[in-house]
């Protein structure tokens, strides 16, 4: 009795960061027996792919190793890129040079037969020297992508694919954090798209071709469901003003190199290389303008409303404990520091700025102040400043609040903040008092958690309106508290910088009969 047919299986596609490593391993081999166009190519394609994914990966990771790795990719990257370029002029060269005769042909009188001949002979005469060039030039490059392959550190690069695939398992392909990181570079290109439209600049262009690039990266590699719908408008929008880019950067060498015979193999060149750049541009143009537009498809599949101001929360959240060796505690001191400062709300005090950007701030001082430990205890409150400042700002969260956040985070231990200290003194006088308020807030928002053993639960203000008299108390009762507790002294330290702000004192005291435990402490969103 024969067996059943076995049906017939789909290769299934290898891809991932461990994928992507080794093939550059491979290609390194292929590159090093020829230095031809294409083994150039696959390099430098499976080298963009690793940055690629270690870009999108480092948004939620900030493992040190991906940076290193990241910059040992893009050393190599970037000295293969002379080589790449050359190629590339030359194939554009070949590509256009029948175009330019017969530019050169057309545009002569029918009669000068003579003159026509000339024309074509410039033509070419102007082909012929550029090509000799690039060539002369290519073998340059060549020694040196040899001497790079040579520099570059195949050992550690294996090791990288070895340790670092399995950080990247940790995060799910198709993870709403993937689609926020997929808005934040919509939102960059789509900034550069609008200044290159208004200019039409070479900077301009290559800017946008950049931004575009780094949005289908992230869509390529963490997006499955978006990039099968999207991939092939996105590759025709990167080809076309890649394409517009090499044209200029044909132009340019062209022009450097001094190859034009004279005036009239200068002109028709430069229309043509015009001719061509504009069709690109004016394509571009009919598929991203308009209520049709592949911008308005690519905005549509991505986070819409408050999902972009929750999916930015958890992003920083997930940045934060990576860094923070006990988030838990700041967490709970985020609860801490929204309980006082709603509280102060309810009884008629107001902060210096806007009330909502005053919240929002202090809640994300509140979760990031500790960032700063992930290189040691000492001076952690100033390496926190350093690290929340040079963070990105996530799509949703407002830069000015996050560099606010800084300062405030800056100020939840150590020296007491004032409007002479260097992180302070070139703020406008409601932003540095804001800071001041919202830092007193949250140091003592943090002595409450001074032992990190979330013993106390809940912070509740007692009083029905802020105290008239300077010498009237400022109650805080705490369900967990005692006055011989571990934190007592913390507390009665670090309630000094609320009662300067307050102009009055403050007493804690224990919270009793108190029969609900507050969420308060474990926030999801400011």
């Amino acid at each position: 009795m024969s067996s059943p047919p076995t049906r017939p299986t789909r290769a299934k596609k290898v891809t991932g960061l461990r994928y992507w490593m080794l093939r550059v391993l491979e290609e390194c081999d292929h590159v090093a027996a020829d230095f031809g166009a294409d083994p150039v190519h696959d390099l430098r394609v499976s080298l963009r792919r690793c940055r690629s994914l270690v870009d999108g990966l480092i948004a939620l990771d900030p493992d040190p190793e991906w940076k290193t790795m990241k910059k040992a990719g893009k050393r190599l990257f970037q000295r293969l890129g002379a080589l790449r370029d050359i190629h590339v002029m030359m194939e554009w060269v070949q590509k256009l040079n029948p175009r330019i005769a017969e530019h050169s042909a057309s545009s002569a009188p029918a009669a000068a037969a003579q003159s026509e001949a000339n024309s074509s002979q410039s033509a070419d005469f102007a082909s012929s020297a550029l090509l000799e060039i690039l060539r002369n030039r290519e073998k340059e490059q060549q020694r040196e992508a040899k001497s790079a392959l040579e520099e570059f550190d195949r050992k550690q690069w294996r090791q990288w694919s070895k340790s670092l695939p399995s950080r990247a398992a940790r995060f799910r392909p198709g993870s709403p954090l993937f689609k926020h990181l997929a808005l934040e570079r919509w939102t960059e290109a789509r900034e550069l798209h609008n200044r290159a439209l208004r200019n039409r600049s070479q900077v301009a262009l290559h800017s946008l071709r950049i931004g575009i690039k780094r949005f289908r990266y992230i869509v390529e590699n963490f997006l499955p469901f978006e990039h099968q719908a999207w991939k092939d408008g996105l590759k025709e929008i990167q080809d076309l003003l890649g394409e517009v880019h090499d044209l200029d950067v044909l132009w340019t060498t062209a022009v450097s190199c001094q190859v034009f015979p004279g005036q009239e193999s200068r002109k028709r060149w430069r229309e043509i290389i015009l001719c061509e750049r504009s069709k690109r541009i004016d394509h571009y143009r009919a598929r991203m303008l308009g209520p049709d537009s592949l911008w308005q498809v690519w905005r549509a599949g991505l986070p819409q409303g408050s999902q972009v101001n929750d999916l930015a929360t958890r992003r920083m959240k997930l940045w934060a404990g990576a860094l923070d060796p006990d988030f838990p505690h700041s967490e709970r001191v985020a609860g801490f520091a929204l309980q006082i400062y709603e509280g102060l709300l309810r009884i008629g005090w107001q902060p210096a700025i806007e009330a909502e950007s005053a919240r929002f701030t202090l809640f994300a001082a509140a979760l990031l102040h500790d960032v700063g430990k992930s290189q040691g205890e000492k001076g952690h409150h100033k390496v926190s400043f350093d690290l929340i400042r040079a963070h990105g700002n996530p799509v949703g969260w407002e830069p000015a609040d996050l560099q606010r956040a800084a300062v405030v985070a800056r100020f939840h231990r150590g020296a007491l903040p004032t409007r002479r200290h260097k992180s302070l003194r070139d703020l406008f006088p409601n932003e540095q008092k804001a800071s001041i308020q919202l830092a007193a807030v949250l140091r003592l928002a943090n002595a409450f958690d001074a032992p990190h053993d979330g013993h106390i639960h809940l912070l509740k203000i007692e009083n029905d309106h802020l105290p008239t008299k300077s010498n009237e108390a400022l109650i805080i009762a705490a369900e967990g508290y005692s006055p011989l507790g571990p934190c007592s002294q913390n507390i009665a330290a670090e309630r000094h910088l609320l009662e300067t702000v307050l102009h009055r004192p403050i007493i804690v005291k224990t919270m009793k009969n108190h029969s609900v435990r507050s969420g308060s402490s474990r926030v999801t969103s400011a």
